[in-house]
């Protein structure tokens, strides 16, 4: 496979490449925290304050699931006045027990790991909250324990319906008092999401594009994706998952300021040199840092000396700034870019976005 960006302005091949139809369903965004808002709704997710706040919340799910978790923990934010983790496991915590609400999140509804941490829930006499397909066997689980649920019209791959997984979270977290979230809030995180949409499609040429453009800047290299808030974090994590599934390329995630405490020595490393007299260019490193308007004064420091050290050893770095108010609005706009970048990325290198062949396999062989 070889990257050839001519591929991104060839509206042709961005069709005819994409038959799972990934462009379409990533412009979706917009449509999809509306319609994830108005299923927490009219499921009664507010009925969650009746019961009282919890010790904490786990939220349990995999891939594209198991980020909405993490949205809602950095939209939530350090003032959280309890802890709020997300579960990628097989097993509840041991600690885990009837005064704290596990979420159980799934686009599908029968993702194992899921469907067993919502069962352990049950025995263990927690809150349960149960978001996914409809008809499916986690609105079994639940719907048998009495528990809320909210269905939502999941379709494609789990990880184009990452809204609509979220945005109910984020009800449940209102509903709690956790944070503000009205309609209002989801309004304009959608109309952000619409306009992200307008200026990362396919019709929009390379040089104005800013989906295309970071697919251009991470194209033959090996990205290095740190955050520098909570809320850039989830975005930075999100990017480097989009980048394994959309594009089958790999990428490292950190998070500022650990990141700054370990990877930061790769730039003294053998992927950060570049042969400018190489036939063909090999891998090399590339520093992505998303950032967000609210940062740790030490913490955006140690940003801009990462930056500096970079530049200095010739790592090349593209730095994306969040836009919005609302964590959640930040959050989005950095999501969506990430979500088209991915996709051109794979476009350009004339791979499926949307097949996951080698995750089938494995799934299939586990499941013998």
């Amino acid at each position: 496979m070889t990257w050839e960006p001519g591929r991104l302005d060839d509206q042709r091949h961005l069709s005819d490449g994409d038959p799972g139809g990934m462009l379409p369903a990533v412009a979706a965004a917009a449509a999809h925290v509306r319609t994830g808002y108005r299923a927490a709704v009219e499921s009664r997710v507010d009925r969650l304050a009746e019961m009282g706040r919890p010790r904490a919340i786990v939220v349990a799910g995999m891939g594209g699931s198991g980020i909405a978790g993490d949205i809602m923990a950095a939209a939530v934010g350090n003032g959280a006045p309890l802890p709020i983790i997300t579960l990628r496991s097989y097993q509840l915590p041991g600690w885990v027990g009837a005064t704290d609400l596990v979420i159980a999140v799934s686009g599908s509804g029968d993702t194992e790991e899921t469907l067993a941490v919502a069962t352990q829930a049950v025995r263990r006499g927690c809150t349960l909250l149960g978001v996914g397909a409809p008809g499916s066997p986690l609105e079994a689980i639940a719907t048998q324990a009495s528990a809320l649920y909210v269905p939502v019209p999941v379709s494609g791959q789990s990880r184009v319906n990452v809204w609509l997984l979220a945005v109910p979270l984020i009800v449940a977290a209102a509903a709690l008092r956790l944070l503000p979230a009205d309609a209002d809030l989801f309004e304009r995180v959608a109309t952000a999401l619409e306009e992200m949409a307008h200026r990362c499609r396919p019709a929009s040429e390379s040089f104005v594009n800013p989906g295309k453009l970071l697919a251009l800047d991470l194209a033959e290299s090996l990205p290095v994706i740190w955050g520098s808030s909570a809320a850039a974090s989830v975005a930075a994590y999100r990017l480097a998952c989009q980048l394994n599934t959309n594009a089958k390329y790999p990428a490292i995630f950190g998070e500022l300021p650990e990141a700054a405490h370990g990877q930061v020595a790769t730039f003294d490393g053998p992927m950060a040199e570049r042969d400018i007299f190489a036939e063909a260019p090999a891998l090399a490193l590339r520093l992505v840092v998303l950032r967000d308007v609210e940062e740790h004064p030490q913490l955006t420091r140690q940003r801009e000396a990462s930056l500096r050290l970079a530049r200095e050893r010739d790592v090349p770095v593209t730095e994306l700034a969040a836009e919005g108010v609302h964590p959640l609005e930040r959050m989005a706009s950095l999501i969506l870019l990430g979500d088209y970048a991915s996709t051109y990325l794979a476009l350009g290198y004339a791979v499926d976005p949307s097949s996951v062949s080698a995750i089938s396999e494995l799934k299939a062989r586990i499941s013998q």
